[in-house]
Formats: C-alpha cells, sequence, structure tokens
C-alpha cells in the first residue's frame, strides 16, 4: 500500500500504511474524520523527502506545479553582497532570511532566488502600494504577465504578488501552487493572522527579507522556524560609505516654551494619576487594552484619556520644534528633505505651516504618485509623511531626514534612516531627531536608538 499525500484545506492529509507513518509522527496529527493524518501544509518538503530517501512508493498528489523557465531579462550585475547572500541561502537548502537595509536591493536579491529556484513564486508583501511596485518590478524583470491578489485583483500567474491579508484569505486555496515563498517585510510574518501564509503554504523553498528581523515580542524566532534560519545579514553601518551614503545622525534636545511646559505637566499628571490608581502596567499583555476600558467607564477616565492625548500632542508638536524646522531649512536649502512624524494631525500641521505636500495613508494612490514623482524632479524638494514612507515603497533620493516624532520602535527609527542612504557622488546624508525635553519624548527617543547604526560615533 502506497502512501498518498495530498493537499486539502490548507492542510496535507496523509494516509498509509500505521508502520510506515509511525516515522512521521513529528509532522502527523491523527484525524479519525477521514481515516488517516494530516499535517501543517509547511512540512511538505520535509514528508515527502523522507519518503523518497526511505525509497517508500507514495503518490504524491499535494503538489500542484511545475519546474518553470524563470530568466532574468535584464542584465545588471548583482554586487558582491547580493550575490553573497544569494549563495548562502542556496546553501541552507533555500529556506532562509536575508537582512539587508533599506535601498540595498532586497527585490533584486529576490529577483536572483526566483531565477535560481525556478518555480512558480508567491510573493507577499505589507501594502498594497507594495504589491504594484513589486508586480511592476517582476514583469519588467522577467518580461512575463504578473499575477495580483489584493485592492481588487485576483489574478494568479505563475508569479504572483499578494498582500498579507491576501494571502492569508487564499492560502488554504492556493497553498499547494507555488514552489517559492517570498515574505517581504518578514517581520510582519509572526502575527497570528500573517503565520498563517506560512503555515498552509507547501513551498519547499522559501526566503524572507527584512531590514530589522527584531521584534519587541521576540518574534523573530516565529519567523526563521517558518521560513528558514537567519543566512545572510549586512546593517547600515558596515555598508555605509560603499553601497550606501555616508551618513550621520543628530539628536537635537529642545525644551517646550514655557506655557507649553506648566500644560503638558499639568496633563501628564492627570494621567499619571489614574494610571497609579488603577494599577495599570502598560508592559504587561492588555495593558493599553484596559487603561482604554477604564476610562471609558471609571470617574475621571475621560479626563485621563484627554489629558494623555494632550500632553501627547505637546511633545511630540510643540512650538520649537516649528522653528527647529524652519532653521534646519535654511540650513539645508536645495536639497531633498523628507519630514517623518508619529501621526497624522502633526504632519498636516507642518504641512499647513511650511504650505508643504503631506502623505498620509489618507493620501489617494494617484495623488501618492504625482507627489513621488514631483519630489523626484525637485519641483517639490520637501515631503512630509506620518508612516506611509517608513516602510518598503520606493522613495526617490534624498539627503536629509527630519524626525519630529516618532514611536520607541527601533525599526522604525532605522527604516526612517535607510530612507535618506540612496548613494549619489559626493552626498553626505544626515538624520535629525528633534526630542522635546522635560517630557517622555527623551525615553521614546532613547528606546528607538538601541541599534548599531545608531551607537557609532561620527
Amino acid at each position: 500500500m502506497k502512501v498518498v499525500v495530498q493537499f486539502k484545506d490548507g492542510t496535507l492529509l496523509v494516509q498509509g500504511p500505521e508502520n510506515t507513518l509511525a516515522s512521521l509522527r513529528d509532522y502527523l496529527v491523527s484525524d479519525e474524520r477521514v481515516n488517516g493524518y494530516r499535517a501543517e501544509a509547511r512540512h511538505y518538503a520535509a514528508i515527502v523527502t523522507w519518503l523518497h530517501q526511505k525509497r517508500i512508493p507514495y503518490e504524491d498528489e499535494a503538489r500542484a506545479f511545475s519546474p518553470v523557465r524563470l530568466t532574468l531579462g535584464q542584465t545588471l550585475k548583482p554586487r558582491d553582497y547580493q550575490q553573497e547572500a544569494i549563495s548562502c541561502w542556496q546553501d541552507v537548502n533555500r529556506r532562509g532570511v536575508i537582512v539587508l537595509p533599506t535601498g540595498s536591493g532586497k527585490s533584486f536579491v529576490a529577483q536572483l532566488a526566483i531565477a535560481a529556484t525556478e518555480r512558480p513564486t508567491l510573493v507577499v508583501v505589507p501594502t498594497i502600494d507594495l504589491m504594484q511596485q513589486w508586480a511592476t518590478q517582476l514583469e519588467k524583470a522577467f518580461q512575463l504577465p504578473v499575477g495580483m491578489l489584493g485592492g481588487g485583483s485576483r489574478e494568479i500567474e505563475a508569479l504572483t504578488v499578494s498582500t498579507y491579508d491576501s494571502a492569508a484569505l487564499m492560502v488554504e486555496f492556493i497553498g499547494n501552487r507555488f514552489g517559492l515563498l517570498i515574505v517581504d517585510e518578514c517581520h510582519h510574518l509572526p502575527s497570528p493572522t500573517n503565520r498563517q501564509v506560512a503555515l498552509m503554504s507547501i513551498a519547499p523553498f522559501r526566503l524572507g527579507l527584512t531590514a530589522t528581523p527584531e521584534r519587541q515580542d521576540d518574534g523573530e524566532q516565529v519567523i526563521y522556524d517558518l521560513l528558514g534560519p537567519l543566512c545572510f545579514r549586512r546593517d547600515v553601518d558596515e555598508m555605509e560609505g560603499r553601497f550606501l551614503s555616508p551618513y550621520q545622525t543628530e539628536q537635537i534636545e529642545l525644551n517646550l516654551d514655557d506655557d507649553e511646559q506648566m500644560s503638558y505637566e499639568m496633563h501628564r499628571q492627570t494621567y499619571i494619576n489614574f494610571i497609579r490608581a488603577h494599577q495599570i502596567n502598560f508592559s504587561q499583555p492588555g495593558g493599553w487594552a484596559r487603561f482604554i476600558g477604564l476610562t471609558s467607564r471609571m470617574p475621571g477616565g475621560r479626563e485621563a484619556f484627554n489629558s494623555y492625548l494632550e500632553q501627547r500632542r505637546l511633545a511630540r508638536s510643540g512650538r520649537a520644534k516649528f522653528r527647529e524646522i524652519w532653521r534646519l531649512f535654511g540650513l539645508h536649502a536645495g536639497e531633498r528633505i523628507l519630514i517623518f512624524t508619529a501621526d497624522n494631525d502633526t504632519a498636516y500641521a507642518i504641512g499647513k505651516r511650511f504650505l508643504l505636500p503631506v502623505l498620509t495613508h489618507h493620501t489617494k494612490a494617484k495623488e501618492r504618485k504625482a507627489f513621488l514623482e514631483a519630489f523626484r524632479a525637485g519641483t517639490y524638494p520637501i515631503l512630509v509623511t506620518s508612516k506611509v514612507l517608513n516602510e518598503g515603497i520606493d522613495v526617490p533620493e534624498a539627503s536629509v531626514g527630519i524626525v519630529v516624532s516618532g514611536s520607541g520602535s527601533t525599526r522604525e527609527h532605522v527604516q526612517r534612516l535607510g530612507r535618506i542612504l540612496r548613494p549619489r557622488e559626493g552626498k553626505q546624508a544626515v538624520l535629525y531627531e528633534l526630542v522635546s525635553m522635560g517630557t517622555s519624548e527623551s525615553y521614546v527617543s532613547e528606546r528607538r536608538r538601541q541599534h548599531r547604526a545608531y551607537q557609532r560615533s561620527h
């Protein structure tokens, strides 16, 4: 009796002699409904490889793909580190994670992996903008139609790009149609929904791409379990001056105006008094949800929540920051400048004050494209954004970044630095970080600077 391996509902259905399947119990779970066993689809390669090595007869009814000729049409020569990255990935059986800084050509590394593997490929990305960007790049590189899943598109081709959300919805139906799974910005993968994309795919070959795999919840181990080990890494400071622009980072400490400081302390105390009275611990799971719940129903809750918002607004957008922004405009007149904020309100306030274009998640795709093209041409030398340009989107070359406000995320801070490191002859990039002293921003700044890119002297 042969072993039969099938793909069903995002899992593997494995049937065969009990004495044979006993050796696969690390992967299999008994399912009486089908009089057989099930396994997570991600274990397809391990199961089939074992059966082949042991010369056990089996029928592979799971795999719905075959090798396909995928040749790069362009003649770009890989840089040394790109070729080394692909070689390292191939050395770990084409299952692994490559870490490269923003602007260092991660998408070209992915193209090299696709050409080397020659299997139908699913590329998973976080946003619709990135999906469209990847599809355009792949069509140009391979001279083939590229399918898209997301934003109203539902076309599947040998090369297909999907958002995480759409892939999670579709993978139980299409998880057996691709031999190579590429997960861009793979630090998003560990979330309970996103990880289903990797769990329910049979793809024997897997590639994760990111600039910063570290997560505050230590979820990077989930990435390596699902995609393979960290096989190659280069950080920003290692590539500075040769493949990325030389850069400086400067933290500018600013004091709130006297009336702002008084208001900040008053609202901060109201907020702190409330969380202490109710013993709210934000470092514990559910701490923020508990705060929101209590402010909605406890006496003084609405006042505490409004005070939280106001003290945060003052720290993020005090008048001194606007004055400093104006000074930096004069210092870097004629250069392309990106301004980053933590929230839309601050971004729009800066745009209104200085008559600048603003990009947020509310900006329509057509308008966003027009802004970026005008920035590339120099018609708009300055762009303001909240979080839209943090990740993935191909941003035209800029030499100055001004972080007006942000989260405590190291990843976010490194991504923002990467936005100004596209190399150009004679360029010296500089990232300014504006910090309101005497506020919680000092602590937030300290947290987000815990990365080697900020630990060297200049």
